[in-house]
């Protein structure tokens, strides 16, 4: 059977093969109404099926977008991730997704492998070195990369963040002034965390102020945990079973927490009763939690769309562009029943 072409589908439809170049591309010239209607009824009917590959070679740039996060498993990297797929289809692209694990150099092989297909931009959940990066990205010509959930240091500050700070020094706050608690024991990252513009250090650096604020230390009540519930379950297993154990515990993680939770009745502790818990990222998981999870909840979405917007924009290529680089979105405490808060939903 031949291959059906370009140019069957131009004499199908009446009209030139550059006129169909433009309905599949969307451009770069408009096409009437009518002419459109009749270059996609064509295909419709020879079955035509762009050869993307040489769309590519021709135009060097595919529908294609890579995305990196450190970990798809856990709950927040795969629902920002799936935000992320949304709205590049809603803009006719398609989403390659890498995990890196946490190590650098797999980051930088994704990064790599991603900007060599030749990818329309790339979205990046970087837990690595950002000046490592930014070599990368400056040595492949129309690179564009956006920042996603992290502080921009040395990428050009295209990026898309949520506040951090205010959201955690929201929910310390909370836990001190509306419940009381002498003090709050917090969960940061692994002990290596540290890398400027880390959302998990602005975390706790939100932590830091509500306790400052409040005149409490905050030296002895800062505790390195894993990420992942799994690791910060056998950590709280740990302070849980101590006898100066805390009374309420903020976690940078909703995964932290819902590990928590369940080291919590595994000592035979209740919650909220002998232990406050809140947690950062409102999950879906959260909501179901027993008790449902105080946490804070930032517009996934809406960053989303924002990185596939700001990595489709031509307009950063440009030296002295106007087009707004660094998107904000803010934070807000979504108040349930692990804090001690009464209700059904927490209220």
């Amino acid at each position: 059977m031949a291959k059906v072409t370009r140019d069957d589908v131009a004499r199908l439809a009446g009209t030139s093969t550059a006129v169909v170049s433009y309905v599949i591309n969307n451009g770069p010239r408009p096409v009437a109404p009518a002419t459109k209607e009749k270059v996609l009824a064509a295909i419709e009917e020879l079955g035509y099926r762009p050869n993307s590959v040489a769309q590519a070679m021709a135009s060097r740039r595919t529908n294609l977008i890579g995305m990196v996060v450190p970990d798809a498993r856990q709950p927040f990297f795969a629902e920002m991730a799936h935000a992320v797929e949304r709205a590049a289809s809603d803009r006719g692209k398609l989403v390659l997704i890498g995990n890196s694990d946490y190590v650098d150099d797999r980051e930088m092989h994704y990064v790599r492998a991603f900007l060599g297909m030749r990818v329309s931009g790339l979205i990046l959940v970087s837990q690595g070195a950002p000046q490592q990066a930014a070599k990368e990205f400056a040595a492949i010509e129309g690179a564009k990369v956006v920042l996603l959930h992290r502080r921009p240091e040395a990428i050009d500050d295209v990026s898309v963040v949520t506040d951090d700070v205010g959201g955690a020094e929201l929910a310390v706050r909370h836990l001190l002034e509306v419940h009381g608690y002498p003090y709050v024991v917090c969960l940061g990252g692994p002990v290596d965390t540290p890398v400027p513009g880390d959302p998990v250090i602005d975390h706790v650096e939100g932590w830091q102020r509500a306790m400052d604020a409040h005149g409490l230390p905050t030296e002895r009540y800062l505790v390195d945990a894993p990420f992942h519930r799994y690791g910060a379950y056998q950590v709280a297993l740990g302070l849980l079973s101590s006898p100066d154990r805390p009374r309420a515990v903020f976690c940078s993680t909703d995964d932290q927490a819902i590990g928590v939770l369940r080291a919590a009745r595994e000592v035979g502790l209740r919650v909220p009763e002998d232990l406050a818990v809140a947690g950062f990222d409102d999950v879906p998981e959260a909501a179901l939690a027993d008790p449902p999870l105080t946490t804070v909840a930032s517009d996934r979405d809406a960053m989303a769309r924002a990185a596939v917007d700001l990595v489709l924009d031509d307009s950063l290529m440009v030296p002295g562009s106007d087009t707004e680089r660094v998107r904000k979105f803010p934070s807000r405490l979504v108040v349930r029943r692990s804090c001690g808060c009464g209700g059904p939903d927490g209220e």
